[in-house]
C-alpha cells in the first residue's frame, strides 16, 4: 500500500513540476510583451492569450500535486486543535461529500468541452491571433482524472489514520515552515504512540509469564 501511495504522489509531483515551467514561459512572454509594447511600440497579438493559457494550464495541472502535499487552502483554526483521528474523519467525510463529485464533474463535463472543441477545431474568437484552444481544453478532464486519483490516495491515508492514529508517510518535498512543524508534531505523536503500544505489550507479556 505504501508503494502505491508513493507512486500516486510521484505521478502528481511529476505532473505539477513539469507544468511549473509554464511560469518561466509566462514570465519571458510577459517581459517580451512589455519591451516591444512600451519600447518599440509594436505590441504582439498573442501575448495575452499565451498568458491565459500558461496560467490556466499551471492552475489545472498543479492541483493534484498541491493535494498530494496537503497544500490546498483550508479553514483550520479549529481543525488543527482536534485529535488526529477526528481530523482524519473530517477529511474523509469532506472527500466523499464534496471532492469526489467535484472531480467526477470535472472529468465528465471537461471531456464534453474537450470533445466539442476538438471536433470544431475551436479557436479563441475574442483573440486577434485566433489561437487554437482545443489543446488547452483537453487539460480539463486530464486534471480532473489526476485529482481523482490523488484524492483516492488521500482517502486511503485518512482511513489509515483513523485506524492507527497517525498519518502515513508522504514523499519528501519542499514545505512551508508551518507545515514542517505540524508534520514534526505528528511524527512525535506517532513515535509516542508506538512507544506506548510497545510498553503496553511488554507489560502484558510479563503479566502472562508463568510464575515459578
Amino acid at each position: 500500500m505504501k508503494r502505491l501511495l508513493f507512486s500516486i504522489d510521484s505521478l502528481s509531483a511529476w505532473t505539477g513540476k513539469a507544468f511549473a515551467w509554464c511560469i518561466v514561459v509566462l514570465t519571458f512572454a510577459t517581459c517580451y510583451e512589455v519591451f516591444v509594447r512600451y519600447v518599440l511600440g509594436q505590441p504582439t497579438a498573442w501575448a495575452f492569450d499565451m498568458g491565459i493559457q500558461m496560467y490556466g494550464a499551471l492552475f489545472l495541472m498543479a492541483g493534484a500535486y498541491t493535494l498530494s502535499r496537503n497544500g490546498h487552502v483550508r479553514g483550520d483554526v479549529i481543525y488543527r486543535l482536534l485529535p488526529i483521528k477526528a481530523r482524519a474523519g473530517i477529511d474523509l467525510t469532506l472527500y466523499v461529500i464534496f471532492f469526489l463529485p467535484g472531480a467526477l464533474a470535472l472529468i465528465i463535463t471537461g471531456y464534453g468541452y474537450a470533445y466539442d472543441s476538438w471536433f470544431y477545431k475551436e479557436v479563441a474568437w475574442s483573440s486577434p491571433a485566433r489561437i487554437q484552444i482545443y489543446f488547452f481544453k483537453t487539460l480539463i478532464p486530464v486534471a480532473g482524472l489526476l485529482l481523482l486519483i490523488q484524492g483516492i490516495a488521500e482517502m486511503v491515508r485518512c482511513v489509515h489514520c483513523i485506524r492507527r492514529g497517525y498519518w502515513p508517510e508522504r514523499l519528501a518535498d519542499v514545505e512551508e515552515t508551518e507545515t514542517m512543524m505540524m508534520h514534526e508534531a505528528e511524527d512525535l505523536h506517532a513515535i509516542h504512540h508506538d512507544e506506548d503500544a510497545a510498553s503496553l505489550e511488554e507489560r502484558e507479556s510479563k503479566r502472562e509469564e508463568p510464575r515459578p
